[in-house]
C-alpha cells in the first residue's frame, strides 16, 4: 500500500474505505460480510475509513467491527456532522456525542461538516458557535481534524477553502468529473494552499465501470495496459500529487482485492502520454451520449441571475449518459441544497453567457430543456423547504 502525508505528517493511505456501502440483507447491513471486507483491507494497508451519520446503521456496525478486532488505533476514523439538521451548537454537540457512542469512540480523526456547498452555509454555522466549538473539540483531542465534503462549483469551492483554516476537504472528483464540481481547478487550488484532498466517487457510484459505452470498454480491452476500467480510473487519480486519499465503496473480497493491488504500485506522474489519450478517448465515447456540449470551462460564469450553467447542463448529460436517478440527485444535491439556489430555471434570458461560450452552445434554449426534465415537483418541494425553513 501507498501512503501521502496530512498537514501533520500522519500517513494515509492512498485507498480510502467507503463504508457507505456496505452489503445489506434487507434492511440491515451484513455484519458478517462487512467485516470480513473490511478486515482483509486493514490488515493489507488501508487505513483511512469513512462514514456519516445520516447513512443508516453504518457508524454502529463500523464502530462494532473496529471494536470486535481491537483495532480503533490502527486505522483513521472519518465521519461527518449533518449540519444541515441542526440549528445550534448544543445540537451540533449531541450529534456528536452520538457519533461516539455509535463508533465505540473518544475522538475522530477525521471529522466533516457533511455536504458543505457554499460560504455562506458556513457563516451561518459560525453565527451559531460552530468555530468555537470546533476549537473546543480540537483543543480536547475529540477532534483531530476538521475538514468538509463538497458537491457544488469551483469558485464557490475556493472561496471556501478560504473562508477557514481546514485541515482537509473531500470533494466528489474522477476523469468525468474533471471540469464538473470542485473539479482539476479545484483540486489544484487546495494543493497550492496546502491541503490534503480526499476523493469520493472515484468511478461515479461504479458507473465508471459498469455503466460505460461498449465502444469505451472495447478501447480499454485493446490497449491492454490496465485490467479494468476501473484501473484506469483509480491511476488517473493517483496520477496527481494533489490527491491525498481516494475513497472506493467496497462490498466484496474481489473488489478490495483488486483495488488494493491497483494501490499497491500506484505514483503520480506514472499515467503514461498513452494512458491520458486513453481516458481522452474514453470521455469521447461517453460524450456521444450527453445533451450539452459543455465541457466546464466557466466562462459563461458568472451568471448574473445566480444560475450555475455548467452545473446544471454537467447534471442534464449525467441523466441521459448514466441514467435519471445519478443526474436527478447529483442536481437537486449542486443547485437546490444550499444558501443560495441555482436552478436553471433561475434564467432571465439576458443571453450574456451566450456571447462568452466558446462552444457555441445556445445555452438559453438547453437551460430551459435541462429545467423541464431536472427540475421535477419533487425537486420543487426541496427548493421551496431549503429557501422556507433556511435548513442550508
Amino acid at each position: 500500500m501507498k501512503y501521502r502525508k496530512d498537514r501533520s505528517g500522519n500517513e494515509i493511505s492512498i485507498l480510502g474505505y467507503g463504508c457507505m456501502r456496505f452489503t445489506k440483507k434487507g434492511s440491515e447491513i451484513d455484519l458478517d460480510k462487512a467485516e470480513q471486507e473490511l478486515m482483509y483491507a486493514i490488515r493489507h494497508g488501508v487505513n483511512y475509513l469513512d462514514t456519516a451519520y445520516v447513512y443508516p446503521g453504518n457508524e454502529e456496525a463500523v464502530g462494532k467491527i473496529l471494536a470486535k478486532n481491537g483495532c480503533r488505533g490502527d486505522i483513521y476514523l472519518a465521519t461527518k456532522l449533518p449540519h444541515y439538521l441542526i440549528k445550534s451548537r448544543q445540537g451540533a454537540q449531541k450529534k456528536f456525542e452520538e457519533e461516539l457512542r455509535r463508533l465505540q469512540t473518544d475522538y475522530i480523526d477525521y471529522y466533516l461538516m457533511h455536504m458543505l456547498n457554499d460560504v455562506k452555509t458556513w457563516e451561518k454555522l459560525v453565527a451559531v458557535g460552530i468555530a468555537d466549538w470546533i476549537a473546543e473539540k480540537k483543543r480536547s483531542g475529540e477532534i483531530r481534524n476538521i475538514g468538509f465534503s463538497y458537491h457544488g462549483n469551483t469558485a464557490n469551492f475556493k472561496a471556501l477553502l478560504d473562508a477557514y483554516d481546514w485541515d482537509f476537504c473531500q470533494i466528489q472528483y474522477n476523469y468525468l468529473d474533471e471540469h464538473a464540481q470542485a473539479g482539476r481547478e479545484g483540486l489544484e487550488y487546495a494543493g497550492e494552499k496546502g491541503i490534503p484532498v480526499v476523493i469520493m466517487e472515484p468511478l461515479r457510484g461504479g458507473r465508471l465501470v459498469n455503466y460505460l459505452p461498449r465502444e469505451a470498454k472495447r478501447l480499454i480491452e485493446e490497449d491492454g495496459t490496465f485490467a479494468s476500467p476501473a484501473e484506469l480510473a483509480f491511476r488517473w487519480l493517483w496520477d496527481q500529487p494533489q490527491v491525498t486519499c481516494v475513497l472506493s465503496g467496497m462490498n466484496s473480497i474481489e473488489m478490495v482485492e483488486e483495488n488494493i493491488r491497483i494501490a499497491d504500485t500506484a505514483m503520480p506522474g506514472m499515467l503514461t502520454g498513452r494512458g491520458t489519450a486513453l481516458v481522452d478517448a474514453v470521455k469521447a465515447e461517453i460524450r456521444k451520449k450527453m445533451k450539452a456540449g459543455c465541457t466546464g470551462c466557466g466562462y459563461c460564469m458568472p451568471c448574473p441571475n445566480k444560475v450555475d450553467i455548467p452545473m446544471a447542463f454537467h447534471c442534464y448529460n449525467v441523466k441521459y449518459s448514466e441514467g435519471k436517478q445519478s443526474g436527478m440527485w447529483e442536481y437537486v444535491q449542486s443547485t437546490a441544497m444550499r444558501r443560495e439556489t441555482s436552478s436553471a430555471s433561475q434564467c432571465i434570458g439576458c443571453g450574456k453567457c451566450e456571447r462568452l461560450c466558446p462552444q457555441g452552445i445556445p445555452i438559453r434554449e438547453k437551460l430551459k430543456e435541462a429545467a423541464k426534465e431536472l427540475e421535477t415537483p419533487k425537486y420543487r418541494v426541496i427548493k421551496w423547504a431549503v429557501k422556507t425553513f433556511r435548513i442550508y
